[in-house]
């Protein structure tokens, strides 16, 4: 009787053990296979904004990290993603001043950022719920680029007001170089995406 009870234990705290370990791990595997860099367009071009990251240059926090929230859209004229990051910036505010001074700039793109991790039941901070961060350095775009009007365009579409906020602010339209991606999603913890595997996935 003994000798079955001690197994019954054992048994008990192995389930016990897997189902702690299984709340971070959440649910281990993707719903169907699915290569790093695909998952990283389909991230971007889901996403509406992403928190970005820089090097503070304001005087009460200087070479603090600072964030921020930025509109983005990587889309062509159909909605096609392009896997280009075009967002707007203006030299007032915090990310725009800061990469005047030092151009480096981390993009942060979640699941979580159209609710689907949380309807699963999975926290944002788990692997289930995938995540990228993007970091390279911005690049201004030239209002008399013949691609120009497109990319204006196309970011017109997905956010309604951002005319208003380049006649009335000064905001500039830019597109992020990609020098590395890290991408945390499911099993086998981080790992990197180079900038030419990103672009050359297909959705």
């Amino acid at each position: 009787m003994s000798r079955s009870i001690a197994i019954l234990a054992g048994l008990l705290f192995a389930l016990l053990s897997i189902d702690c370990c299984a709340g971070y791990s959440a649910h281990g595997r993707p719903p169907h296979p699915i290569s790093d860099a695909v998952l990283a367009r389909q991230l971007v071009h889901q996403s509406n904004w992403a928190a970005v990251g820089s090097i503070s240059h304001n005087e009460k926090i200087t070479d603090f990290p600072m964030v921020n929230i930025l509109a983005v859209d990587d889309s062509a004229l159909n909605g096609s993603s392009t896997g280009r990051i075009h967002f707007l910036l203006a030299d007032f505010e915090f990310t725009g001043a800061d990469l005047l001074h030092n151009n480096k700039i981390t993009f942060f793109f979640s699941e979580e950022q159209t609710g689907s991790c949380n309807r699963r039941g999975v926290n944002p901070m788990e692997p289930a719920c995938p995540r990228i961060m993007i970091s390279g350095r911005n690049r201004k775009l030239d209002p008399k680029s013949p691609e120009y009007n497109d990319y204006m365009e196309a970011f017109n579409k997905r956010h309604k007001h951002s005319n208003i906020w380049v006649e009335a602010h000064h905001f500039y339209l830019n597109e992020l170089e990609i020098e590395n991606i890290f991408i945390v999603a499911y099993q086998g913890g981080p790992r990197t995406i180079s900038a030419e595997e990103y672009y050359s996935a297909h959705l």
